[in-house]
């Protein structure tokens, strides 16, 4: 392995507490949580089991790293129930309608905005403001 592989590499958890392994190099029967839900599991309330890292310059530690859960410990998720359905229905209607005009789109209003486009220029224009 090359030098930055192996300032990763710990197997036996010596260095960093946990089994540390280079990115992309984790071995069998770990996987991450977007890994599990793929697979349609969840970690289950069990313990970090290991993890990967790799060196980055966009952190400011240095190291980006990404926890692994062990697979056979790993639950299925909780199906969705019809109020979970529901719940979220709304949520989702609630970030399509403008709380100004009330009208209902059909995509989410932008957050930087607080309401629709068409509100946001005649506000802009009623206050003076160059859109």
């Amino acid at each position: 392995m090359a030098t930055a592989y192996a300032d990763c590499f710990d197997p036996t958890g010596a260095r960093y507490g946990i089994p540390t392994y280079p990115w992309r190099y984790a071995p069998d029967g770990y996987a991450t949580r977007r890994q599990l839900r793929a697979q349609g599991l969840r970690p289950g309330g069990q313990p970090v089991a290991a993890q990967l890292m790799r060196s980055s310059r966009r952190r400011k530690s240095g190291v980006a790293v990404a926890y692994l859960y062990r697979v056979d410990r790993a639950v299925p998720v909780r199906p969705m129930t019809s109020r979970k359905w529901g719940a979220l229905a709304l949520a989702m209607l609630a970030r399509r309608t403008c709380p100004i005009c009330r009208a209902t789109y059909g995509y989410c209003l932008p957050t930087s905005l607080g309401m629709c486009l068409n509100c946001a220029d005649s506000e802009g224009t009623n206050h003076g403001i160059a859109a």
